[in-house]
């Protein structure tokens, strides 16, 4: 895993237990950078139970494997289960990560409360994975973990950032959607496009204190939901041109966090 020497770093990954989260965190860790790794495993029966079981089985990873991974190899590495839906919750994990790994200079906003809502009243999509309606309960859930808690975590990286007088730091987020929103997932793609406005104008304000911060966009990525049908989909589709590993866009994010990224800011970045 290691790629380079140790680094005076400290990066804060949510959902780094599994798919792109936790291949994130291998992949910083492998140059140096010692890593928070912060996740929420579904508690059993709250309808996460009806997404695909390799998906829910990757979900249910424990993050301390991944941060136990990390040490092996050689990396700092820390794993801490919260519920970002708690607006307590970040400052906590700054916490943390100060006592046990320094103060974080970089912030990978990658966890989703990803839950499928819709305006229609069919009963699943088109991969046969269920639809619930648009409701009060979806809209708080997915609200709260994608565009809540990233603002929150943004917002206490720039505190602590300015409180030291740091001159240097990145934050990359992570969206989905499209110029029409994101049909079938409509709150999913709404949190998503808040957590993009929440990182662009950090882009602008932050700008002046050495910090960076770039939005990417996945291709679709295999992180346990993939199936047959959805791979023929994108060999079909004229805009999807992959289905990607997780390591494939970890290496784009770990190029944002880097020293070479340090004139991309305010971008979201398409990864086809």
């Amino acid at each position: 895993m290691r790629e380079t020497s140790s680094t005076s770093h400290v990066a804060l990954v949510t959902g780094a237990n599994q798919g792109i989260g936790a291949a994130t965190a291998q992949a910083l860790a492998a140059r140096g950078v010692a890593v928070l790794c912060t996740y929420l495993r579904p508690p059993p029966g709250t309808g996460e139970g009806d997404a695909p079981d390799p998906y829910r089985a990757a979900r249910s990873t424990d993050g301390e494997e991944v941060a136990a991974e990390i040490r092996r190899a050689g990396g700092r590495a820390e794993a801490f289960e919260a519920d970002l839906g708690d607006p307590a919750v970040p400052e906590r994990l700054f916490d943390l990560a100060e006592d046990r790994l320094g103060p974080v200079d970089i912030l990978v906003n990658n966890a989703s409360g990803w839950i499928q809502d819709t305006f229609t009243p069919d009963p699943a999509d088109r991969f046969d994975r269920p639809l619930r309606p648009v409701s009060a309960e979806t809209w708080s859930r997915q609200f709260s973990v994608d565009a809540m808690a990233p603002a929150l975590l943004i917002g206490e990286l720039a505190r602590r950032h300015r409180a030291r007088g740091a001159d240097w730091g990145r934050i990359v987020g992570l969206t989905s959607g499209g110029e029409l929103g994101f049909p079938g997932e409509v709150s999913y793609g709404a949190a998503k496009a808040a957590q993009t406005d929440y990182t662009l104008s950090a882009a602008a304000e932050l700008a002046g204190f050495g910090i960076t911060a770039n939005v990417v966009q996945p291709p679709v990525t295999d992180t346990g939901w993939v199936t047959h049908e959805v791979r023929r989909f994108v060999a079909a589709s004229p805009t999807h041109f992959h289905v990607a590993d997780p390591a494939e866009v970890a290496k784009t994010i770990v190029f944002l966090a880097s020293d070479e990224a340090a004139l991309i800011t305010g971008n979201v970045i398409t990864l086809r």
